[in-house]
């Protein structure tokens, strides 16, 4: 989930302005912040207009310090990869209430003559007041576009109130350097909802599974080959902003299952469950068997077990970032249902208990990673130039599973023709099976390595994820 760099640029500018200069200045600055996003237009008679979608790069390169914030939205598209650039929808809701009732806000200036000095007094906190409600309404609906929950925000709001309590004088002209974001991707669009064509003989199948954590809708591929033999199941998680139709024409697993003779289960994160339709990998809740959301994929797979004649000892889950970070959770809580785990782009389990060290650990990896790392066969994909989720992370999923285990890894390199360098790292069991592998793909972002251009969050130039861990599940089987 990814922010553009000049919307925080403004964010420091407006929270310097709002701690020096006063009412009159902060609302200026609030209002240039929201107008230079697209959030507010310039002009006073504007103020119903909707916002004009912006195009950005799924992973932008940073903006300059130096310059308006105009040259860096100018620097960022002039950047844009071609295949990836997506529209950029801005919340209309934080348009609402920012100036509307008010009147003006701009302090002594607007002051009528004769006002005594309570008077202009009292008309400046009450502009302070509703620029301050201005920026709390903005903030919230960004951070409920990040899928940060009201319970999130409300003990966020309190350590922030807790800072600016405790805040010496002399730190009110400081810049916040760690308040820059620019590696979040927000979601910037709807993901196409339109199924992948299936091959004569195939179905593409919607179903539902409910318990005691609530309900999740899912899809479910059966493959052309299926006559009622027994088959392999994939569970598949996407990452946030998509859906299983998205993830399925993105990674072209449904074609891989036709080849492998497999079936493929793509759970729906929902809007309910998480604005953004990321799944809660960061909640101390989802990460506990039988509750939260592990307990719903796991129930969707024992569901189709119950339906069909899935092979017991062949069933497997994997994910892309935060879906790759599910994935991490499901496989370690319900190893007696999963027999292996695929990893992209994803964290180690518990790597995180709340919003803070969700982002400290996308940001920089956990920085207390736990023993409890499974004891499933684990392949793990991560592009060294993701600026999303930090590539320190495929590490660490590797080496919280491996902790413990004897042994020397093997290297291999190698390159996809017009395509990545990669490095394969691979662990060994004691009977030579594969225990692990660790692909890191020299020059990709936060991607789906050797995905189709029809889905989101891909990059064609591989190597091929989704075949190399449909191979990997077979040779741990």
């Amino acid at each position: 989930m990814k922010l553009n760099h000049p919307i925080f640029a403004q964010m420091r500018a407006a929270t310097q302005n709002l701690l020096s200069k006063g009412p009159a200045s902060a609302t200026a600055a609030i209002q240039s912040a929201l107008a230079s996003v697209g959030l507010r237009e310039r002009g006073a008679a504007a103020e119903g207009a909707a916002a004009q979608p912006a195009m950005r790069d799924i992973n932008p390169p940073p903006a300059a310090r130096q310059g308006g914030a105009a040259d860096a939205r100018v620097h960022d598209a002039a950047h844009a990869q071609p295949g990836v650039a997506r529209e950029h929808r801005q919340p209309e809701e934080a348009l609402q209430g920012t100036r509307r009732d008010a009147g003006p806000v701009d302090g002594a200036s607007h002051a009528a003559p004769g006002q005594s000095a309570a008077e202009r007094a009292a008309e400046s906190s009450a502009a302070a007041a509703a620029a301050t409600s201005a920026a709390s309404r903005a903030a919230q609906d960004m951070l409920a576009r990040m899928g940060i929950s009201g319970d999130m925000q409300a003990t966020m709001q309190a350590r922030m109130a807790e800072f600016q309590a405790n805040m010496p004088a002399g730190l009110k002209n400081l810049d916040l350097p760690q308040f820059d974001f620019s590696s979040l991707d927000l979601p910037a669009y709807d993901a196409p909802s339109k199924a992948p064509p299936l091959p004569e003989g195939a179905q593409f199948l919607s179903a539902s599974y409910r318990n005691g954590a609530g309900m999740r809708n899912y899809k479910l591929y059966i493959p052309s080959s299926y006559h009622g033999q027994a088959m392999p199941l994939l569970v598949m998680l996407h990452g946030c902003t998509q859906n299983p139709d998205d993830f399925a024409s993105g990674t072209q697993m449904n074609q891989v299952a036709e080849e492998r003779h497999c079936f493929v289960a793509y759970p729906e994160q929902p809007q309910g469950a998480n604005s953004s339709r990321c799944w809660n990998w960061f909640n101390a809740v989802d990460q506990t068997r039988g509750q939260g959301e592990p307990s719903l994929i796991a129930g969707i797979a024992q569901q189709i077990m119950d339906e069909y004649p899935v092979n017991p000892r062949q069933v497997y889950v994997a994910g892309l970032s935060a879906g790759g970070a599910m994935a991490v959770i499901v496989g370690t809580l319900y190893p007696d249902l999963f027999a292996a785990v695929g990893v992209h782009s994803g964290l180690p389990y518990a790597s995180a208990k709340d919003l803070p060290s969700a982002l400290s650990a996308m940001k920089r990896g956990s920085s207390s990673v736990g023993k409890n790392g499974g004891s499933l066969p684990i392949i793990v994909f991560h592009g060294d130039k993701d600026s999303t989720v930090n590539p320190v992370n495929g590490e660490q999923v590797l080496s919280q599973r491996l902790q413990g285990q004897p042994g020397k890894p093997s290297v291999q390199t190698g390159s996809v023709p017009n395509g990545h360098r990669y490095t394969q790292t691979t662990h060994q069991q004691a009977d030579g099976k594969p225990l692990a592998e660790h692909w890191l793909i020299h020059g990709a972002s936060h991607a789906w390595s050797g995905g189709s251009n029809s889905g989101s969050y891909t990059d064609a130039k591989g190597p091929d994820a989704s075949r190399e861990m449909m191979r990997f599940f077979r040779t741990v089987s």
